[in-house]
């Protein structure tokens, strides 16, 4: 079996578990909402939240996460699954990392010289679970659109940490949606050209990061360089591309943040999306739209936008 830590609501309490998925299943046709069933380690009521977790990384958490007997931990009725991290430390994005998301929109891919580049969004505000509505605001002019990204979770902080050392740094991973308010990227009237392009406002929009549907630990994922990313908007499938089409993989995405700010464990690194965002395409989301993102083997998000 493959799981996931998660947090998630029951009888109005808040608490941490797992949800467990059947190996080896393929989820390409598979109803919007996800299988999988929480359950309660009682390893885990040491934690109250998953950042307590995920400060404890190293040095208890891991060893207790690999040690978990999930076959007989009791199975929790009517469990509402939350978004992973409630408040993460920082939330960084790396943009333009997929070589034909780069060529749909009329790029050409870097030379080898080439750094990763970010973009942050704010924790407190941009994430929202992996069953939350997508709230539009100012829908007509900002043109949302969607961004099927690998999340990387940080368990160890650092700087300057080599790419060598990365994965020691990794305390797993999950499905996010990078929700892009494209109307809002480019400005007009502004007095010098570096002005033109507003990061902030078609990227940190309220609610903007849909994450989870939890956190596969780093050592159940054989090789994030070799995951399938999906993404479908009312059934109709938009993205399909493994992590192999990076320019930067995961660990130089994680040595290049870790030179510019001090990693911490609650981080998250979104790593880039593929090809398939509606803007090569001139499409957006809609209200009542339902956008589900899949990454093999780590689950799957479903969010209605509203």
């Amino acid at each position: 079996m493959t799981f996931s830590l998660v947090t998630f609501r029951a009888d109005g309490e808040v608490a941490l578990g797992a949800l467990v998925q059947p190996a080896a299943v393929d989820r390409s046709e598979a109803a919007p909402g996800g299988a999988g069933t929480v359950v309660a380690p009682p390893e885990l009521k040491r934690w109250a939240t998953m950042l307590d977790l995920l400060d404890d990384w190293t040095s208890t958490a891991a060893a207790v996460v690999a040690a978990l007997d999930l076959g007989d931990a009791p199975p929790v009725a009517g469990a509402e699954v939350l978004a992973p991290i409630h408040w993460p430390r920082k939330v960084l994005c790396a943009g333009i990392n997929y070589r034909r998301h780069i060529r749909e929109m009329g790029g050409a891919e870097p030379d080898r010289t080439w750094r990763p580049f970010f973009f942050m969004k704010p924790p407190t505000t941009s994430v929202i679970g992996p069953a939350d509505p997508i709230v539009m605001h100012d829908a007509v002019a900002a043109r949302y659109d969607w961004e099927a990204e690998l999340a990387v979770i940080i368990g160890a902080g650092g700087r300057d940490i080599p790419p060598a050392r990365a994965r020691a740094h990794i305390a797993g991973y999950a499905v996010a949606n990078d929700i892009t308010a494209r109307g809002h990227h480019k400005r007009t009237g502004v007095p010098i050209d570096a002005f033109v392009y507003d990061w902030f406002a078609s990227k940190a929009i309220d609610g903007s990061l849909p994450l989870g549907p939890g956190i596969t630990p780093a050592f159940a994922v054989d090789d994030p360089q070799d995951l399938r990313l999906r993404l479908w908007v009312n059934g109709e499938l938009q993205q399909d591309e493994s992590t192999a089409d990076m320019i930067c993989g995961v660990d130089e995405l994680v040595s290049a943040a870790s030179a510019i700010v001090t990693l911490e464990p609650g981080d998250v690194i979104c790593t880039g999306t593929p090809a398939g965002v509606g803007a090569g395409r001139g499409r957006r989301l809609h209200p009542g739209d339902m956008v589900r993102v899949a990454v093999d083997g780590l689950g799957e998000i479903n969010n209605r936008v509203m």
